[in-house]
C-alpha cells in the first residue's frame, strides 16, 4: 500500500514538469506540500506529533519510488525525515517536539540539517562555527555550506563549537530559525544534478539562540550529529537506489521499443548483459538498504549496515545511470528521455 501510494504520487504529481524544474532549478514547493499532506515528510514521527508512525523499512520503500522520478523532491523528503524529524523526536525535549514536529511532519514547514562547512564536512570535529555561551543564550557566528533546503526551510538544526578545548565534546546542536537577526542565506548553488533541490550556504553573525533551543545536554552536539547521520545514510542510500531503479526501468522499456538489425535491442546480448548486470546490482543495493532499515527498526546498531548501503547504492546509481544513457544511445543525451537527469 505504501509503495503504491508513493508510486502513484511520483507518477501523477512529480513526473509532470520534472524536466523543467530540474533545468530551471525550480524548487518543487507545491509537490512538497502535497507530500506532507500524504504523510511522506514525517513517516517515522509518532502520530501524537502528527506523524505517520511507520517504520524505517516503509520509509525506504517510499523513498525509492519517489527517487525514481524526482531526486530533488526525495532529498527534501530524506533530510526532513532522517535528519530533522528523527533527530528532534529522538533527542529533543518534549517542548521542542511539540513546537516543531507537527509542522515538519505535516509539510506545513520543512527543515535543514547544518553540519558541513568550508573546512568541515566528513571531519565533523573540525567545526569553525562557534556558539559562545552567554548565560541565557548562545551567540552563534560562522558559515555552513551545501545545506539542503537552505533557503526554503523554516527550522535549522545547526552544529556549532562552544568549547574548542574540549574538541568534539564541546560541540552543541542548536535549533535555529531564519527570522533570527544575523541569520543570512547565500546564493543558490549551481549544481550539475538534483537541480530542483534548494542548496545554499548559510551565514551567522552574532545570532542569539536561546538556551532552550539546545538539543540534549551541553556538549552533546557531536554525538547528536553522528547518531542522526547514521540514519541519514539510510535515506540517501534509498535515494540512490531509486535513482538506479528509475534509470533501469526507463532503459528496459526503451530496449523493448527500439529496434536495430531487425529486432528489439533487448534481444542483442550486448544490451541484455547490461540490463542483467543493472538488475542484479539494484537488487543487491535494495537488500542492503532493507537490511540497514531492519537493523534500525530492531533497535540494533546500524552504523555499518547504513554506511554499506550508502556506499554500494550510490555507486550502483552512478553505474546504472551511465549504462541507461548508453542503452538509449543518442537519445540518452536528450532531456525528454529522462535518463540524462
Amino acid at each position: 500500500m505504501i509503495q503504491q501510494a508513493a508510486r502513484d504520487f511520483a507518477q501523477n504529481e512529480l513526473l509532470p514538469g520534472v524536466i523543467e524544474r530540474d533545468e530551471k532549478q525550480i524548487f518543487p514547493t507545491e509537490q512538497i506540500k502535497k507530500m506532507g499532506q500524504l504523510g511522506f515528510l514525517g513517516m517515522m514521527v509518532d502520530p501524537k506529533y502528527g506523524g505517520s508512525g511507520l517504520d524505517a523499512i516503509s520509509y525506504v520503500i517510499a523513498m525509492e519510488e519517489i527517487s525514481k522520478v524526482d531526486a530533488s523532491a526525495s532529498v527534501v523528503m530524506s533530510v526532513n525525515n532522517s535528519l530533522v524529524c528523527w533527530g528532534l523526536q529522538e533527542f529533543g525535549t518534549e517542548e521542542q517536539k511539540q513546537k516543531y514536529l507537527p509542522g515538519l511532519a505535516s509539510g506545513e514547514i520543512h527543515g535543514a540539517f547544518c553540519l558541513s562547512e568550508p573546512e568541515a564536512g566528513s571531519d565533523a570535529t573540525s567545526q569553525k562555527t562557534t556558539a559562545v555561551d552567554m548565560g541565557d543564550h548562545y551567540l552563534v557566528n560562522g558559515t555552513k555550506n551545501w545545506i539542503t533546503n537552505g533557503n526554503t526551510a523554516s527550522v535549522y538544526l545547526v552544529i556549532a563549537q562552544t568549547d574548542p578545548e574540549k574538541r568534539h565534546k564541546g560541540i552543541n546542536a542548536l535549533i535555529m530559525t531564519k527570522d533570527m537577526p544575523g541569520f543570512s542565506i547565500g546564493p543558490k548553488e549551481q549544481k550539475m544534478g538534483i537541480r530542483g533541490s534548494d542548496t545554499h550556504s548559510l551565514m551567522f553573525s552574532d545570532v542569539k539562540v536561546p538556551k532552550e533551543n539546545r538539543i540534549g545536554e551541553d556538549g552533546f552536539g557531536f554525538k547528536f550529529a553522528m547518531k542522526t547521520l547514521a540514519g541519514g545514510r539510510i535515506g540517501i542510500a534509498s535515494q540512490a537506489l531509486g535513482i538506479a531503479s528509475g534509470a533501469y526501468e526507463l532503459a528496459l522499456k526503451y530496449s523493448k521499443e527500439r529496434k536495430a538489425f531487425g529486432t528489439e535491442i533487448c534481444n542483442h546480448q550486448a544490451i541484455a548483459f547490461k540490463l542483467a548486470d543493472m538488475a542484479v546490482n539494484i537488487e543487491a543495493a535494495r537488500h542492503l538498504c532493507m537490511k540497514a532499515a531492519w537493523d534500525k527498526d530492531q533497535h540494533k546498531n546500524y552504523d555499518v549496515s547504513g554506511a554499506m548501503a550508502k556506499l554500494f547504492a550510490s555507486q550502483v546509481a552512478m553505474d546504472t545511470a551511465v549504462e541507461a544513457v548508453q542503452i538509449h544511445g543518442g537519445n540518452g543525451y536528450v532531456k525528454e528521455y529522462h535518463v540524462e537527469r
